[in-house]
């Protein structure tokens, strides 16, 4: 008897931000936020005004795997192709490669919520089809 056909695992899932990992960068964002003229959903989530929101790193640790973030410059080469033109985003890093999970849209649909968008991470695994370890 053979083995029912398994889905894609997810080994982690990568943040990516819509916004540069440099100095000139962050200062740029944070222009732009104050001007109206830049936005990143996903760190309206994870971020408060100066570092990591300690909402966000309690909700991130109830997760099977890792989520790591990235800034669009310095996000895996794997994952480039999933965001282009998609940023801020939440990929997931699977057995079989990389599978774009949520973009902009749904992001600011999680009203800077942590625990909203570990729900939109879950919906999206599993409309996907992936496995979780």
């Amino acid at each position: 008897m053979t083995e029912p056909a398994t889905s894609a695992q997810v080994q982690r899932l990568v943040g990516v931000y819509n916004a540069d990992g440099t100095v000139r960068g962050e200062l740029a964002y944070v222009v732009g936020k104050l001007l109206g003229r830049a936005h990143c959903g996903l760190c309206d989530i994870t971020h408060g005004a100066v570092r990591a929101r300690a909402d966000w790193k309690a909700c991130s640790t109830t997760l099977p795997v890792p989520f790591d973030t990235y800034h669009r410059n310095d996000q895996p080469d794997a994952g480039r192709p999933h965001t282009e033109g998609r940023l801020p985003a939440v990929l997931a890093e699977t057995t079989t490669g990389f599978v774009f999970l949520l973009g902009p849209d749904e992001l600011d649909a999680c009203g800077k919520s942590p625990e909203q968008l570990l729900d939109a991470v879950h919906a999206a695994v599993a409309h996907h089809g992936l496995a979780w370890p």
